[in-house]
């Protein structure tokens, strides 16, 4: 039985023309090549499985080709490119760094750069994983890196350029290799299952390309996986169960529920997921993917964003049709939050239920908040059809005596006065007749009048904020409160009627306020004349209290009728209390107090401790 070779291997990459996704850095290699303007160190960084090793083989194959062709392909026919084919070539060499990442390797490298190649042009050597290198064996890289010789390449290749010490990136010519796009990971997979002889669905081909994560290499074994599980014909049904995805149906039969307002049936279609073994958290993750290519099927132009299948595309179109801009917005900020908030939550499946219920009523909160908007704002009310801007001809005749409403047949004969800015009016108030004292009646007079109704009093709904711009406010008619002066008390008061006062408000607030009590119990007031009262306290917090000190300037203020004094607060300092830590302070603190305990240490030879 012959040995298995992974696709990864089997289809990987041999010519330029072949890498797969990367066509600029293909085409800016070759053309180095042609016009032989090739840099000593090249740097190829870029995330996993994207084809950094494979263009470094390539190039290295290349550039030593005896016979390129014209589209600085290798022939694959000189002894150079059999050589490497058979991989037994002397002028390629590969350093995992991973695992040679000390000063030692560094040098024996640099020992073998010495020596020119013996069989076409470079020797190129090409350093996997760089960043592992150690600090010290980068330093010992650096001079070799920068002035090699002629013949010695270095192709260096890394996923985390950040980890590289910024002397080896200036000696080097940086390459970025981008992600895989997933139509190109599956038109690829289409060509393996082609040569292979194998039938796949587009859908289950796209399944597979957008689980791989933009690497072709994870695609090719994913693929190699699935051929294992279906054999020679993989559905789109196999891909999901194998590979544990949940089906985007799931997900339409989830907008539909939402915006049919079906409660019952969007909770009992997270329960079928939960049974299936799927987590919650990965459905609301799918979820908001899915309201994000929704979002992108409102557009025509953004379409082609959706990494989807074609038939997908179109039913993300056609779904989008049945949602409003509002409602899609408003649900990819649910679910965002939901997902945000979703570690915190301690009952995660309640916690997700309901933000679903929340979709379900994004609608009608659209709608509330419009309806609300046009009892509120007037400039959202349909208007009233405008008067007529011609003004009365002379020979016009009068109206006929018919009974109509006064406002409309009388109006058109007014002449056009300065439009006034119209006040919000609920209920129809504009069609009430006008008031007699405008200047415009004047000329009604000359009507026969009608009989006058008596006037109903206007009933105004005013919903939302009040004192907004546009808005009626149902105080405006209230007059304003006028402002109270207070009365001047200017009594003289005497030390003990200071003092009573003082022990009262004490006395009073005892029970109210214990710990503003406690500051001021002892603050020994004075008065110092009528305009001023000081007291003492030992912390500055007590003043800060401004309610209590307010209170107390108010009580003080009544008893004794006087509101034109101030309090002014004296800050006594506390004495600093000395803390005896070892025995010889204790013993000489008491000997201090004691002097007879010197002559008793002396009697005894006594020795303290320090």
């Amino acid at each position: 039985m012959d040995n298995f070779v992974v696709s990864a291997r089997k289809y990987r990459p041999v010519t330029f023309d072949s890498v797969v996704g990367q066509k600029a850095i293909t085409s800016t290699l070759q053309n180095a090549i042609r016009t032989n303007t090739l840099a000593q160190a090249f740097l190829f960084c870029g995330p996993r499985g994207v084809g950094k090793t494979t263009c470094a083989r390539i190039m290295a194959k290349t550039i030593n080709c005896m016979n390129p062709t014209a589209e600085m392909e290798a022939c694959n026919e000189c002894e150079s490119c059999r050589s490497f084919n058979n991989s037994n070539s002397f002028n390629i060499y590969e350093l995992d760094a991973a695992s040679n990442n000390s000063v030692d390797n560094i040098r024996d490298l640099v020992d073998q750069v010495r020596i020119p190649p013996q069989i076409g042009k470079y020797k190129v050597y090409i350093i996997d994983e760089v960043h592992m290198l150690s600090s010290n064996a980068f330093n010992a890289f650096l001079k070799t890196l920068e002035e090699p010789p002629a013949y010695a390449k270095f192709i260096l290749a890394t996923t985390e350029k950040h980890k590289i010490i910024p002397t080896i990136l200036s000696r080097c010519q940086i390459y970025d290799f981008k992600r895989i796009t997933t139509d190109d990971i599956s038109k690829h997979l289409q060509n393996v299952a082609l040569k292979e002889g194998i039938i796949a669905e587009e859908e289950a081909l796209d399944v597979v390309a957008q689980k791989a994560d933009g690497a072709l290499r994870d695609a090719l074994s994913i693929f190699d996986q699935m051929v294992s599980f279906s054999g020679r014909n993989i559905t789109y049904k196999d891909v999901i169960n194998n590979l544990n995805v949940l089906d985007y149906e799931y997900y339409f039969r989830a907008v539909d529920y939402i915006l049919a307002k079906d409660t019952n049936s969007i909770l009992l279609l997270l329960n079928e997921v939960v049974e299936k073994g799927f987590d919650i958290h990965y459905f609301i993750q799918g979820l908001s993917t899915h309201l994000r290519n929704i979002l992108l099927g409102k557009d025509a132009r953004l379409i082609e964003l959706m990494e989807v299948s074609r038939q997908l595309k179109t039913r993300y179109s056609e779904q989008a049709q049945k949602c409003s801009q509002y409602f899609i917005l408003k649900s990819l900020d649910l679910a965002n939050q939901c997902d945000l908030n979703f570690k915190n939550s301690n009952n995660k499946r309640l916690h997700l239920e309901i933000c679903l219920m929340k979709m379900c009523y994004v609608e009608g909160q659209q709608a509330n908040k419009t309806v609300s908007q046009q009892m509120v704002n007037p400039v959202a009310q349909p208007q009233m059809p405008q008067r007529s801007q011609q003004p009365q001809m002379p020979q016009q005749p009068q109206m006929p005596q018919q009974p109509q409403a006064p406002q409309q047949p009388q109006m058109s004969q007014m002449p056009q006065q300065p439009q006034q800015p119209q006040q919000p009016q609920m209920a129809q108030i504009s069609q009430q007749p006008q008031q007699p004292q405008q200047p415009q009646m004047a000329q009604i007079s000359q009507m026969p009048q009608q009989p006058q109704q008596p006037q109903q009093p206007q009933t105004t709904t005013v919903r939302g904020r009040m004192n907004r711009p546009g808005t009626i406010s149902i105080t405006a008619d209230e007059p304003k409160k006028e402002k109270v002066v207070e009365e001047v008390w200017n009594n003289d008061f005497t030390q003990e009627q200071l003092n009573k006062a003082w022990n009262d408000f004490i006395v009073s607030y005892q029970q109210t306020s214990p710990v503003f009590i406690a500051g001021i119990k002892n603050a020994e007031p004075r008065a110092n004349g009528k305009s001023e009262i000081i007291f003492k306290i030992d912390n500055i917090l007590v003043v800060k209290d401004v309610n209590n000190m307010q209170a107390l300037h108010e009580f003080l203020k009544k008893a004794l009728h006087n509101n034109q004094f101030v309090l002014r607060e004296e800050v006594l300092e506390r004495p600093r209390e000395v803390v005896l830590y070892t025995d010889k302070q204790k013993f000489e603190k008491m000997a201090n107090d004691n002097p007879s305990l010197f002559d008793i240490k002396e009697s005894l030879n006594l020795e303290l401790n320090v």
